[in-house]
């Protein structure tokens, strides 16, 4: 037997750093990953999907955005089971209860509302737990798990939520319990655990049967998502009475968020970047975060400022990172002496030659930027 295991699509997301028109086309991207399941699933032979939470950003969505993420739920064309998680959990609001969801919910797409058995077909089972707020004061895995019989029945855990094994705060009274599930493994009440919350692929301990599938396309930076991108293929061999599991991720995400660190002390170290940014292919489907260090004149800081306003155009967001940016101006040694001018001007160039040096750090980023602007106009510091 053979399935599809996703999470957190958290369709209607937006990014606050994409502006025109990139947010369409990434939100039109994370609809595509979902469509684009219907063709892996029938590349692979899937039987059907299961989708561990966060469905949806939240409850409040556009109508616009329920029918075209249910749209592409119906272009999949095998069974989809939803499960609501934090993001999207199955509380007054809902978005699964709403009348526009329910008159539009197609005939292949099931939402997994109750905690507990839910019977596939003879001999196949989803045990699932659905969230029904957004902060649980139980841990919702180890309860529908408690008292699961060990019978013969092929069973696949739905469900989600940090695990204690991989939290900060392992206490945590909504965590997800890595022992229990491990003895309902061992003891074979369930054959595999399809988890969604973390955005990454992640496999869980020791059993290779507990897995976090992370978002089939990206959610955020890749110190912070290291394998987003993600579907798991999981297969089942049910003639085996161990329910033995082959666990294969496949790339289906096109965006990346990348994260790039450069030491920057001269106009070569800016050549370097500038030669690295032009190599990344896919710009459009591209968003990149600078952490920048060092010290430059003012010619070069000029030049560095033309270099990133060229790939701010090319690239769907390209961006400081200003809490690991810390790019000193410091005014080169007759950095401005070639300018050909004199009198009021020079005295005036040399003034702000002497504030951009001092201790003021709010007039010398004053003084810094008239004269990188000074540079400019004499066509000194293009890229």
């Amino acid at each position: 037997m053979r399935f599809l295991h996703t999470a957190d699509w958290q369709l209607g997301m937006t990014r606050h750093f994409l502006a025109g028109e990139a947010q369409p086309r990434y939100s039109a991207a994370r609809r595509d990953a979902v469509v684009g399941l219907g063709a892996l699933a029938a590349e692979v032979n899937a039987e059907f999907v299961v989708v561990a939470g966060d469905v949806f950003e939240h409850n409040q969505l556009a109508p616009q955005v329920v029918s075209q993420s249910l749209e592409a739920m119906r272009a999949i064309g095998i069974p989809v089971y939803l499960l609501p998680g934090n993001h999207d959990p199955l509380d007054a609001a809902s978005v699964y209860t709403s009348a526009l969801f329910t008159a539009e919910c197609p005939d292949n797409v099931v939402v997994i509302d109750r905690a507990g058995i839910h019977e596939l077909r003879p001999g196949l089972q989803i045990v699932a737990a659905p969230w029904r707020s957004k902060a649980p004061t139980t841990d919702l895995t180890g309860e529908v798990l408690e008292g699961l019989p060990a019978d013969g029945v092929t069973r696949v855990l739905v469900a989600h939520g940090g695990i204690d094994v991989l939290d900060p705060d392992p206490g945590k009274p909504s965590l997800i319990r890595l022992a229990g599930v491990d003895d309902a493994l061992a003891r074979g009440a369930i054959h595999y655990v399809a988890l969604g919350d973390k955005h990454s692929v992640t496999d869980v301990g020791d059993s290779g049967r507990v897995w976090y599938s992370g978002s089939p396309e990206v959610t955020n930076f890749d110190d912070i998502e290291p394998r987003p991108g993600h579907v798991l293929v999981v297969d089942i061999d049910e003639a085996d009475e161990q329910r033995p599991v082959t666990v294969e991720a496949r790339a289906v995400g096109r965006w990346r968020f990348l994260t790039l660190r450069h030491q920057l002390d001269n106009n070569r170290d800016i050549a370097d970047l500038d030669l690295n940014l032009d190599q990344i292919s896919d710009k459009d489907r591209t968003v990149i975060r600078l952490a920048l260090e060092g010290s430059l004149t003012v010619t070069d800081r000029a030049a560095l400022d033309a270099c990133l306003d060229r790939y701010s155009r090319l690239f769907a967001w390209l961006g400081c990172w200003d809490r690991h940016t810390d790019v000193a101006v410091i005014p080169g040694d007759g950095e401005f002496d070639d300018l050909g001018i004199g009198g009021f001007a020079a005295a005036a160039v040399e003034e702000l030659v002497a504030t951009a040096r001092a201790d003021d750090a709010e007039a010398a980023e004053d003084a810094q930027a008239a004269l990188a602007l000074l540079l400019r106009l004499a066509d000194r510091g293009a890229a």
